[in-house]
């Protein structure tokens, strides 16, 4: 499974008033993790004219990425520590104008995990705000990141929704 791994470094001021991290604060772990993976060069293999373009400068040639949804389900209390918690990030489905990362928040051997989150991206014209298709090649490096589905415990809740379309009937690839 294609994954791929970043550190944050917690800060002190990351805990609440309960002596745990926040969870507004693993929202914002959640956007480091698109932004850092969104800013790695393609390389020669997904990008032989362009190895040092990125996913970010891809898209934004044509439009807007907006989060339109995300769940996060938290295993384990994470507090203020100075070694970095790791978070991974790999896409679990494409839709003809969205896609959904999967993310684990983990120690760095993965011993203990704290949280496990999806999230559902709308990829929009940037003058109409309106739902825009994927790219070929857009669509391509997002199936290179595709991994497995987000291993959420809740069986009450759809585990993999169906990547938001902009197709009236939900059409998804």
């Amino acid at each position: 499974m294609p994954i791929n791994r970043f550190p944050i470094q917690l800060r002190f001021g990351d805990e609440d008033s309960n002596g745990h991290v926040n969870n507004v604060r693993f929202v914002q772990f959640l956007e480091e993790a698109r932004v850092r993976l969104g800013l790695m060069p393609l390389g020669e293999s997904l990008c032989p004219e362009d190895p040092e373009m990125n996913f970010r400068s891809l898209t934004a040639q044509s439009g807007i990425a907006l989060v339109a949804r995300q769940e996060i389900e938290y295993r384990s209390p994470l507090v203020y520590r100075q070694t970095p918690v790791w978070i991974e990030i790999w896409v679990t489905g494409v839709g003809s104008s969205s896609l959904t990362y999967g993310f684990r928040i983990a120690d760095d051997d993965g011993g203990r995990v704290y949280a496990y989150a999806q999230a559902t991206v709308v990829m929009t014209d940037a003058q109409s705000g309106r739902p825009r298709a994927l790219s070929e090649m857009e669509v391509r490096i997002l199936e290179s990141w595709r991994g497995d589905p987000v291993p959420f415990r809740s069986s009450s809740t759809e585990q993999n929704p169906p990547a938001v379309s902009a197709e009236p009937s939900g059409v998804s690839r």
